[in-house]
């Protein structure tokens, strides 16, 4: 006879609660996905009631504040980090030489269109005259500024602009936004730059309100449109981090633009002491997703603080242990507090979490991410006639005590989509 047993075992489940679960959900969310989350919320509670942001139009972002001083406007001491880079990105060349074959249709043209590109910012706008670029291409300046009609067709709308103005201009025309009033405002942008909205509506003789509405409309628009072509580039959206040069220092602060305040109704008509304290809870969760968001950032941009003036090349290792420790707060926090979240700087908007990266070879070796930057420079830089092999590449970037594989440069320029050298060679004959 088979003999029947009871077994007792003793197994542990964690099950988070409403509260908690809310509470992760709230700190995972970015600036776009908590106020479309916000608003779901005060449709179905009463108590809470959101309130949006003040917007002080004479406080632009840092890329606004680059590209208004790259083109002489606004404060004479803004940092413009432009200049900074040498070259366009990878991304930005080979986004341009693609688009060429769609809107550019004889030989003729893209041997002129090959200039453009070789004049082309890493803003997206053209460093050089459409006079020298003719006299540079053997053509006539009304054949080159027929090619630069069609380059100007590109997507993003702005690149192969002339100036910001231009950058602007293009991008109205194509959100059918570009009236008198909106030309008024982009002739003086100086007094844009300034939040000047009195004496703009005056030369432009219409109420302040309407002057407001094109401010508005061109905060959305993007003022250095190659930018997003770079390196760990964010999507142009409204960022949830802001970092600027001030007197003391870089300062990280929230994009308050970006989320609506949330406030709590007491007083709401047919609502439970149960609504409102979800209500109250949803107010305590997003200021401590806020503060802990900033207290992340800050502690991120201060360790790559050399990032914000020379780029990814200066990337140091970090890992998202590092910062908990520092912070005395679990990892997973880390990972969720920074993902999808962007922070608007001088060269651009960037991912959070592109800032984190590891040492090639183990402890005290080079940033990967600051190898693969730098890898992306020196190929953007070459001679098309005489390539880098990846040998070439490894010796260049390898320093006394950071040797670097040529495996490894294959492995990241197969990771960038960085044609091998045979494939990036340009001959003479090639051009057209």
């Amino acid at each position: 006879m088979s003999r029947q047993t009871t077994r007792l075992s003793i197994s542990q489940k964690l099950q988070l609660n409403g509260s908690l679960s809310t509470s992760i959900r709230v700190l995972r969310f970015d600036a776009s996905g908590l106020t479309r989350y916000l608003e779901e919320q005060a449709e179905v509670n009463p108590h809470v009631v959101l309130t949006p942001a003040p917007v002080d139009m004479a406080a632009w972002l840092p890329r606004w504040t680059t590209a208004f001083a790259a083109q002489g406007i606004g404060r004479a001491d803004a940092v413009d980090f432009a200049s900074i880079l040498q070259a366009p990105a990878l991304g930005l060349i080979a986004h341009v030489t693609r688009e060429i074959e769609r809107v550019v249709t004889t030989p003729a043209e893209r041997e002129i269109a090959d200039v453009f590109i070789e004049a082309l910012e890493p803003t997206g706008w053209l460093g050089q005259s459409v006079e020298a670029i003719a006299a540079e291409a053997g053509c006539s300046v009304p054949e080159a500024a027929r090619v630069l009609a069609l380059l100007q067709q590109m997507e993003p709308t702005g690149l192969f602009a002339r100036s910001l103005v231009e950058c602007l201009r293009l991008q109205a025309l194509e959100a059918e936004c570009f009236d008198p009033v909106m030309a008024c405002v982009l002739d003086h942008l100086q007094l844009v730059a300034k939040g000047n909205m009195a004496r703009l509506a005056t030369l432009c003789a219409v109420p302040e309100a309407q002057v407001l509405a094109r401010v508005r409309r061109l905060r959305s628009f993007a003022p250095k449109p190659g930018t997003q072509f770079g390196q760990s580039a964010a999507v142009v959206r409204e960022p949830d981090l802001v970092v600027a040069h001030s007197d003391v220092g870089w300062v990280v602060s929230l994009n308050r633009s970006a989320l609506p305040d949330v406030m709590i109704a007491k007083d709401a008509v047919a609502a439970s002491p149960e609504r409102l304290s979800e209500a109250r809870d949803l107010q305590r969760m997003v200021a401590n997703r806020n503060q802990t968001l900033l207290r992340i950032g800050q502690d991120i941009l201060t360790r790559q603080e050399q990032v914000l003036t020379h780029g990814l090349v200066a990337l140091k290792p970090m890992t998202m242990q590092d910062i908990a420790l520092a912070l005395g707060l679990h990892v997973s926090t880390i990972s969720r507090a920074v993902a999808g979240v962007s922070v608007d700087a001088p060269r651009g908007t960037i991912w959070l979490r592109a800032l984190f990266t590891v040492a090639v070879g183990g402890d005290g070796g080079a940033a990967s991410g600051a190898l693969r930057a730098r890898l992306i420079a020196l190929v953007g830089t070459e001679d098309r006639a005489a390539p880098y092999s990846d040998q070439a590449l490894a010796e260049a970037l390898s320093g006394p005590e950071t040797p670097v594989a040529r495996r490894t440069i294959a492995k990241y320029r197969s990771q960038l989509d960085i044609p091998p050298a045979y494939r990036r060679k340009v001959r003479p004959k090639d051009r057209g």
